[in-house]
């Protein structure tokens, strides 16, 4: 089975995740989009909301699978025999960071590929961090968010709102 890994912290989960999560669903036989900890980042949703956020943007899917985890993303891999990483690149400023990484995910894991999708063009410019401070001074964020999770971000996001627009 050829297994991919779609890495991420999604907080929250955008339309351009949702988009290369889906292509890459249709190039490999199973894709585990996989919600990460990561330390050096204050998240404003919590693990469980993030992976349940992810649920309801996807939907059912019969070849993809969603998945939390605290480490190192090469020892996940090998622990669930993928073969790639799939990430996205917005910007020839992601590549640099996104590439370093791929290389020591390939050192720790040899058996490890790393995939590059380019985002499509209406949203190259999009971020969860972009997200994250429109709403944080009550702006619109339908557009960057999928339908089935607006409200939901919203009810989360609206705690932090300081601008008083909402």
């Amino acid at each position: 089975m050829n297994l991919a890994i779609c890495p991420g912290s999604f907080d929250p989960i955008t339309r351009g995740h949702v988009d290369i999560i889906r292509r890459a669903a249709k190039i490999f036989d199973k894709v585990i989009v996989l919600v990460l900890t990561n330390p050096n980042k204050n998240h404003t949703f919590d693990i469980d909301e993030r992976r349940v956020l992810i649920e309801k943007a996807l939907g059912k899917s019969d070849n993809i699978e969603i998945d939390s985890y605290c480490g190192l993303l090469a020892d996940y891999a090998k622990n669930a025999g993928a073969t790639a990483i799939v990430k996205g690149l917005r910007a020839m400023s992601d590549f640099e960071y996104e590439f370093q990484m791929a290389l020591t995910n390939k050192k720790l894991y040899p058996g490890l590929e790393t995939v590059f999708l380019t985002s499509s063009a209406e949203n190259m410019y999009l971020s969860s961090s972009m997200v994250r401070q429109v709403a944080l001074f009550g702006g619109d964020i339908s557009p960057f968010v999928p339908p089935e999770i607006l409200d939901d971000v919203h009810n989360v996001l609206k705690k932090y709102n300081k601008g008083g627009n909402e």
